[in-house]
């Protein structure tokens, strides 16, 4: 029995298909969100679903002149807590869309347009 011929236009229709619903999440990704709280709540941020700071609030107390390296590692931690939780997010929704595990061959799919 030999192999059903290959359909190439049926491929591609196919592929823009996916390609559709791909920019259509992350279209929707775009207005969802995430936030992270670190420092027991000195410093709070969010990040859109496109893994782009929106939001960052720091509590004065947070701001202490003499110890502006514990704010910066306050900061640093919330920003890689926030992008880290984006990225799982946006991944999870392409996955759902694509029917796909998108691990490893995502790149810079659902990060910031430039």
């Amino acid at each position: 029995m030999s192999d059903p011929p290959f359909d190439l236009r049926q491929m591609i229709e196919k592929a823009q298909q996916l390609g559709g619903a791909v920019q259509r999440v992350q279209e929707q990704l775009r207005h969802r969100s995430v936030d992270v709280t670190v420092g027991g709540g000195m410093v709070e941020a969010t990040f859109n679903g496109q893994q782009e700071l929106v939001g960052l609030r720091i509590d004065p107390q947070a701001v202490d002149p003499r110890d502006v390296e514990m704010l910066q590692d306050l900061v640093r931690a919330a920003v890689n807590q926030g992008l880290a939780r984006a990225r799982e997010m946006a991944q999870k929704e392409l996955e759902k869309t694509a029917g796909l595990p998108l691990s490893g061959i995502l790149g810079g799919l659902g990060g910031p347009s430039r």
